[in-house]
Parts: C-alpha cells; sequence; structure tokens
C-alpha cells in the first residue's frame, strides 16, 4: 500500500450502494478502504473487488484460527480482490506463517493485530502485545495494527518493530484518538470509519483529517 494521505477509511456499513457512494467521494483522499464482516455479510464477497475499483482494500477479518482453515479463508479473500487480510496473531506463528505464504503468492499484505482500540482491548492484549509485535517482525507480516485511543502504545511496539513494519491504527474519531499524535506516536496510517461515514460530507470530514495528519 502507498502511503499518500496516511488516511484508510472503514466501510463498517451494511449496504453496497451506500459503500460505493462514499468510496466515490472519498478516494481521492484515502490510501484505502477497510471492509469488515458487517458488509462482507451484507452483501458478499464480491464487495471487495467492487470497492477495488476506488483504492486498495484491506480485508479486517481478523483472521484466528489453524493454519489450515487460515491459509483457506486468505486464499479467498485475496481471490476475491483484497489487496491486504487483517489477522491475529495470538494463534501462534504456525497461522501466521500460513496467513503470509498466501498473501506472498498474491502479492498481497497480511496486518497483525497486536492491540485493539477499544477499552476491553487492552486488558488481554497488552501484556502479549510485544510479543505479537515482535513475531510479525520475524516472520515478514507487512504491519501490525496498534490503537490510537492510546499513542504511548502505538510509540512503544514502533520501538519493538522499528522502521521494518507499517503500523495501521484505529481509533481516531469517534472513538477518541486524535490524528495527530498517533502520527507522532509512529503509526504510517490512521484508520477511521464513523466520523467519516456518518458525516453529511465525508469529503469534507476525510480532507480534514488528511490535514490533522499532517504529511
Amino acid at each position: 500500500m502507498e502511503r499518500n494521505t496516511g488516511l484508510i477509511v472503514a466501510m463498517d456499513v451494511t449496504r453496497m450502494d451506500c459503500a460505493v457512494e462514499i468510496a466515490g467521494e472519498v478516494a481521492e483522499c484515502v490510501d484505502a478502504i477497510k471492509v469488515g464482516y458487517p458488509l462482507v455479510l451484507s452483501e458478499g464477497l464480491s464487495v471487495l473487488s467492487r470497492l477495488a475499483d476506488y483504492a486498495p482494500v484491506i480485508a479486517d477479518f481478523k483472521v484466528a484460527d489453524i493454519p489450515n482453515t487460515d491459509e483457506l479463508i486468505c486464499e479467498q479473500v485475496f481471490k476475491a480482490g483484497a489487496s491486504g487480510v487483517i489477522v491475529h496473531g495470538f494463534t501462534g506463528e504456525d497461522s501466521l506463517k500460513a496467513c503470509i505464504g498466501v498473501a506472498r503468492r498474491y502479492d498481497g499484505d497480511i496486518y497483525v493485530v497486536s492491540e485493539m482500540s477499544h477499552p476491553g482491548g487492552a486488558r488481554y492484549f497488552q501484556p502479549i502485545a510485544d510479543e505479537i509485535a515482535s513475531m510479525a517482525y520475524e516472520f515478514g507480516a507487512t504491519g501490525i495494527v496498534a490503537p490510537a485511543t492510546r499513542p504511548e502504545r502505538v510509540k512503544h511496539l514502533r520501538s519493538i518493530i522499528g522502521d521494518g513494519l507499517s503500523i495501521i491504527s484505529p481509533g481516531v474519531g469517534a472513538q477518541g484518538g486524535k490524528a495527530s499524535d498517533v502520527i507522532a506516536a509512529g503509526a504510517n496510517w490512521i484508520i477511521v470509519g464513523r466520523s467519516i461515514y456518518n458525516s453529511e460530507n465525508p469529503k469534507e470530514t476525510a480532507m480534514e483529517l488528511v490535514t490533522g495528519i499532517g504529511i
């Protein structure tokens, strides 16, 4: 994924027509579109290729299973048009390596969740976040997911992975994170959903966020 604006839009809507309309409005302001289960379960995997017409698509499926199942999931997602997949690391190195292996066949990206952005996301993740980040680095993931709601954690995790991996960071906007803080802490991209897709003017909101990123 090429870094131009530093902004990824999280398309957590449930209708194809709504997602396509928003994607068209914000395409010039974002480097990627993150799609999760709500939209795919509602509209099917074809939504990935449809949105890929506007920007690279990251499938936020937080893949977390045995290696064979992980491999099958990633295979289907990349075939459907995604450029990247978000996976969990707590299932272990063999599961992570399976995901990375598929991504390499498709010239795609794997982002490993180190810590989630909601309040409860710190309780169980923080004790293992360092190990997950180190594992992501060791086995050649594209990057990690770190919480914009806790910039000090982004800074800490950046110190573990160095400059070799990217950090994509959710939690700006509705969850309270501030774009400039998390970028200063070491994130490459911020991920913003509700503040954009619930806005009366998604493009204007996206442009304001890009200004706040200040690349």
